[in-house]
């Protein structure tokens, strides 16, 4: 994978390629950025682009992903095939499909490829460990070796306490390159060590651009890039149409026609306790997903609902529900609490909470929400 690979981010891809000319490339880099701005495949092309500088052999390796000395580490959790104590190292087959078909995909996107949608990933200690043992080795091919933490925020206390020794006191020539959705779950005592990189979202032109070279037509693709809000997995998902998307558009609709109708309403209160037991038996992973699908469709409503239309792209598959009835129910003097109330259930969720309660308790305060006067 190469810069001319990605997306965008000319003035960043600039940057790098300067810094490794220049051979003033810092030991620790944290890039910080939103799901789909290609964080992860640039830094694929910068590791690269330090090691290669150019030769063909050695881009191959790259390529495909097998250079001896480009390393990585991403969330794991036990499947199917890995029964116990879970690290990247075992998943590195995966991890290159993955890769190869979803550069840009998202950490649900990787827990399907695994097949533990239902549980939550992380980066253990067992995994700190085995960074240490695998730098402490020399090159393979004498030059530096780059470790690639991908979702950096997803590191218990233990592990990232030993890669702060490791950052501290870095093996020589050895690069690290974190990579965070994230920047506040990532311990200060790190990001201080680290250079920091922002990646914007994407421009609409580059979203655009890209799903025109896939074959997509001007008109779709102009949809879809200004519906994907920067986010280039989310555009390439649009122009699929997942199925994903039509689970969340039928939970939403039944969600908030049902909280509307239950106060005073015992039969409609019957269904949002069906409701939330139909979310509960769904994956962690795929709760939290919902939930910003959620905190997006109010956003827009509200947008709607003061006259922004042209910042509306929400388009409902059912034709019995309609986003223009539905946006004067969500306005100034209640949108505040709705997100607010969204915002804390992603954190129980996050937090291996009851998803049954969470979502029962979300759904009674939606109630008394909805009814609020604007």
């Amino acid at each position: 994978m190469t810069f001319d690979d990605i997306i965008g981010y000319e003035t960043i891809k600039k940057h790098l390629k300067d810094s490794v000319e220049a051979q003033r490339i810092p030991h620790a880099q944290l890039f910080v950025g939103n799901e789909g701005t290609g964080m992860l495949p640039m830094a694929i092309a910068y590791a690269s682009h330090i090691l290669c500088k150019g030769d063909t052999s050695c881009m191959t390796k790259c390529n495909h992903l097998s250079h001896p000395d480009m390393h990585f580490v991403f969330p794991t959790a036990t499947n199917n095939r890995v029964k116990k104590d879970p690290i990247s190292s075992l998943f590195l087959e995966d991890w290159r499909v993955f890769i190869k078909e979803q550069p840009y995909g998202s950490l649900f996107d990787w827990y399907s490829q695994l097949g533990i949608e239902n549980k939550q990933g992380n980066i253990s200690v067992n995994e700190a460990k085995d960074i240490t043992s695998k730098l402490t080795l020399k090159a393979f091919e004498g030059g530096f070796k780059v470790m690639i933490i991908w979702m950096a925020e997803k590191m218990n206390v233990e592990s990232a306490n030993k890669l702060l020794k490791l950052l501290e006191e870095p093996p020589q020539k050895t690069i690290f390159l974190l990579i965070t959705e994230d920047e506040s779950s990532i311990l200060d005592t790190i990001r201080s060590r680290c250079q920091i990189l922002r990646f914007p979202p994407l421009s609409e032109n580059a979203i655009k651009k890209a799903l025109i070279q896939k074959g997509i037509t001007e008109s779709d693709a102009t949809r879809y890039a200004v519906q994907a809000q920067g986010n280039f997995n989310k555009a390439l998902q649009l122009s699929e149409e997942t199925e994903e998307e039509d689970v969340f558009e039928r939970w939403f609709i039944t969600w908030v026609r049902s909280a509307y109708r239950a106060k005073g309403n015992k039969s409609a209160i019957h269904g949002l306790l069906q409701w939330s037991e139909e979310i509960a038996t769904s994956g962690r992973e795929k709760q939290k997903q919902f939930l910003f699908y959620c905190i997006e469709i109010f956003r827009q409503a509200m947008l709607l609902n003061y006259g922004s239309k042209e910042l509306v792209y929400a388009v409902f598959k059912d034709p019995s529900f309609e986003l223009q009835k539905f946006a004067p129910f969500v306005h100034g003097n209640n949108i505040e609490q709705i997100h607010q109330q969204l915002e804390e259930a992603l954190l129980h969720v996050e937090r291996n909470g009851n998803a049954r309660i969470i979502f029962t308790d979300l759904s009674i305060k939606l109630t008394r929400l909805l009814h609020k006067k604007p």
